[in-house]
């Protein structure tokens, strides 16, 4: 167990622990964070870190498709006050995340869950529950929307990773079905939904079905 402080910041920038960067290394390395050095996908989350500055304190905080940690595991360290789940649908994933977690001792706070996110947002331990849900390179928007809306509490909000460049992913009508609102891009490369409204019991539909058959 690490008995680091927690993350800092630095005029603006997050500012990783080495024993963070120990364990982000060793995701990268086994091929489950991708391509590239460490702090470009540290400093790609912060924006998710900077988009969700407004987050209350004690929130209960997703991370869609956690693959090697990134958001969720800089989210964590960013904000010890929030409480993070690490959701990922692949066993080898979900043991290196737990092991991470163990690593820098936040039992307790942070947890890595095995799940498909279909069948969490069907899961009455999270329906509805949720602050925030973070996804970086999950998937389409339709499919992002579609698993993250039924997790979401009324006023929850989803930050997404995109490129800066696409502005017309988030179509109104699109997003009405499941409940959610286009609040815009708070930093560059990052889009915030609201949940406006419930998401009907209706969604999310069986496992794949989002991939499969997009609302949008």
């Amino acid at each position: 167990m690490h008995d680091t402080p927690m993350c800092g910041c630095d005029n603006g920038r997050v500012q990783p622990s080495p024993p963070l960067l120990e364990v982000l290394e060793r995701a990268r390395r086994l091929g489950v964070l991708g391509p590239g050095p460490v702090l470009d996908h540290v400093d790609h989350a912060e924006g998710f870190v900077a988009a969700l500055e407004d987050l209350a304190e004690g929130s209960l905080l997703i991370d869609l498709g956690s693959g090697g940690g990134v958001p969720g595991l800089v989210i964590a360290e960013a904000r010890p006050d929030l409480r993070v789940v690490l959701l990922d649908s692949l066993e080898r994933r979900v043991a290196l995340l737990a092991e991470a977690i163990a690593a820098m001792g936040w039992q307790g706070r942070v947890v890595a869950e095995l799940a498909r996110a279909e069948d969490t947002g069907r899961s009455p331990e999270w329906r509805a529950q949720v602050d925030a849900v973070t996804a970086r390179s999950f998937g389409p928007p339709a499919t992002v929307a579609e698993c993250a809306a039924p997790l979401l509490r009324l006023g929850g909000v989803l930050v997404v990773s995109e490129p800066p460049e696409e502005t017309d992913r988030w179509p109104a009508e699109g997003l009405a079905p499941l409940g959610l609102v286009d609040e815009g891009a708070p930093v560059a490369g990052m889009r915030r939904l609201r949940q406006a409204s419930l998401c009907p019991e209706t969604f999310p539909r069986r496992v794949g079905m989002p991939a499969k058959r997009p609302l949008f």
